[in-house]
């Protein structure tokens, strides 16, 4: 990773008008460059609602080959701007095979690399299963000019087996795209504990593995096509740095960007003195391939 690298982050809330709102995005990723920002993100399924609350056949028209529409146009203006540039697309790969893809475009607007997200939620709400085909690409850092960038996605945030692979293959930085929200019925404490346990999940990453961790989430109520309760996005997004420390957070409600400085020799620092890439016992650590150990 570069000495000094400038990210920043896109958090805003959706509508069923795709092309407003993939217009609302390139303003917010043009107010980011002209802020410094180096490498842009993005949050999960942002060019449209999140389409998961039900099962629905016709949602699958959203879908996009990659390279795509989405692709081209996000990555002249990545080519524009001379950033990279983070994005979530659902990625239509062949008739009734589809990923929830994340697609780094570097900066001469070229594709540097796709992440498919690996684990993928099926609960009420969430149905991702009905829709997305689990990943096939693995956990493998996305070389850009400006570093590796570990992406995953959402879900995967929660699973610190695929941060660990990811540091374990270069990754200069973790980045979360993500969804994820309330559900408005939830009492005011169950609400916190949900927020605060998906803060400290990803924190815990970004300490175990010594480098920093980028989450994406977005804002706003999208109420369910069905007429049940929708969701309450609860933004929230951060930036934590090399020992958890949460350097940017932006709140619960707001659309706004976040801009943050990183110092590329901060995870060389924090590793020498927090060495768990050298102690980790990887001669005891056979059970973990298993589902569970009976």
């Amino acid at each position: 990773m570069n000495t000094q690298l400038v990210v920043g982050l896109v958090q805003q809330s959706c509508s069923a008008d795709r092309t407003a709102t993939i217009q609302k995005s390139i303003a917010a990723i043009r107010r980011c460059a002209a802020q410094g920002a180096q490498i842009v993100a993005l949050q999960e399924l942002h060019t449209s609602l999140y389409f998961c609350q039900t099962e629905d056949t016709t949602v699958f028209d959203l879908a996009e080959p990659i390279p795509g529409p989405s692709t081209e146009q996000f990555g002249a203006v990545a080519k524009e701007l001379g950033i990279v540039l983070v994005t979530s697309l659902f990625e239509k790969r062949a008739p009734g095979l589809y990923h929830n893809t994340a697609v780094v475009i570097d900066r001469d607007g070229s594709i540097a690399g796709k992440y498919r997200k690996m684990h993928i939620p099926d609960d009420p709400g969430y149905y991702e299963k009905f829709y997305f085909t689990p990943g096939d690409l693995g956990f493998t850092p996305i070389q850009t000019s400006l570093g590796k960038l570990g992406v995953l996605v959402c879900w995967d945030q929660w699973y610190p087996e695929a941060a660990r692979l990811m540091a374990m293959a270069g990754a200069d930085l973790l980045i979360y795209p993500t969804a994820i929200g309330w559900d408005p019925t939830d009492s005011n404490e169950e609400k916190s504990r949900q927020r605060e346990a998906w803060i400290t999940i990803q924190r815990s990453h970004a300490v175990a593995n010594g480098i920093p961790v980028i989450s994406i989430n977005r804002v706003g109520f999208e109420p369910s096509p069905d007429n049940s309760k929708g969701s309450q996005f609860w933004g929230s997004s951060f930036v934590a740095g090399c020992q958890g420390e949460l350097l940017a957070q932006a709140d619960t409600e707001t659309e706004t960007e976040l801009i943050v400085r990183l110092d590329g020799q901060r995870s060389e620092n924090v590793r020498r003195i927090w060495p768990f890439l050298r102690d980790r016992r990887i001669d005891a650590y056979s059970g973990l391939p298993t589902r569970f150990l009976d």
